[in-house]
């Protein structure tokens, strides 16, 4: 059996829990809250199957004798994910306009963001020139959710078989793997753009986490398990 699913979305809020609330709370500003919500994933591919080994008693192969006792019973299933990453605000220090329960957005000086795709430090997600910080008495340009961080892929699969021990009891062994894999999923970008030091000319210094993806899960684990049944 094997099926799959495909979920296209595009959710719209003007606060969640990603934002810890408004970004801009203050009445003349309140529209420029609605966005994409910090939770929604473009697209959502899931596709998962069981499969029953064409070997042993009453199977295509090894019917009998020892290889149908070896490899005879045997099941696995898995689930594979795709998904698109989630929206999140560059964003700046806000001593400037000093505005308390607000959120200082960065300026966007580049009419387009290139995704360079960069993991680790010293190696920017996005093109870092595209934003400026803003030491003005002003709110940023740039609006909420803007950009979107790293897709998502993961396969769990298992492994498993009945025993009977008796008319009564039964054991079934599984084996269970969790990103078999072993496919990163990285995490957003950093995106204060005033954490990032410059030279006299503007030309960024260092980065110091803008841009920077320092975080990561979907570490491959084995589980392995006993189970009785009777």
């Amino acid at each position: 059996m094997i099926g799959f699913t495909y979920t296209l979305s595009r959710a719209v809020d003007y606060a969640d829990d990603a934002d810890s609330g408004l970004v801009w709370n203050w009445v003349p500003m309140l529209q420029r809250n609605k966005a994409v919500a910090g939770f929604d994933r473009t697209h959502n591919f899931q596709m998962y199957g069981n499969y029953d080994l064409p070997f042993g008693k009453g199977q295509k192969y090894l019917q009998s004798g020892i290889g149908s006792w070896l490899a005879g019973g045997w099941h696995t299933n898995g689930i594979l994910s795709r998904t698109s990453g989630t929206p999140f605000t560059v964003t700046t220090s806000g001593t400037s306009v000093n505005s308390p329960g607000n959120t200082q957005t960065a300026d966007q000086v580049l009419s387009s963001v290139a995704i360079l795709g960069g993991h680790g430090v010293g190696q920017p997600y996005f093109n870092p020139l595209a934003f400026a910080p803003v030491t003005d008495v002003r709110f940023g340009n740039s609006g909420r959710d803007i950009l979107r961080g790293p897709g998502v892929f993961n396969l769990d699969a298992s492994l498993f078989r009945d025993f009977k021990v008796s008319e009564r009891f039964s054991v079934q062994f599984r084996a269970e793997a969790f990103g078999v894999t072993n496919t990163p999923q990285f995490g957003t970008p950093g995106s204060t753009v005033s954490a990032a030091t410059r030279n006299a000319d503007q030309s960024i210094k260092a980065l110091n986490g803008y841009t920077e993806i320092t975080s990561a899960t979907g570490e491959r684990q084995f589980r392995f398990a006993l189970r009785l049944a009777f």
